[in-house]
């Protein structure tokens, strides 16, 4: 269900990135952050990798397995 949801969100990515010409874009939540919108994308997929590797580590607890 987890990996349904986060491929349903990554889904319309693509879409999202095409809008842009330019990756140096400003970001359209210049209230919130200032910063372009290739830092925004690089801070998306540190995100999703760091809490990728906090799954794998709950996951390792419960069965004692490693994955690589």
């Amino acid at each position: 269900m987890v990996t349904r949801l986060w491929r349903a969100r990554w889904s319309g990515v693509p879409r999202t990135l095409d809008a842009f010409d330019d990756f140096d874009s400003p970001c359209a939540r210049t209230d919130i952050i200032e910063c372009n919108v290739r830092y925004v994308l690089f801070h998306m997929i540190e995100e999703t990798a760091r809490h990728g590797g906090h799954a794998d580590i709950i996951r390792e607890t419960i069965d004692g397995t490693r994955q690589s």
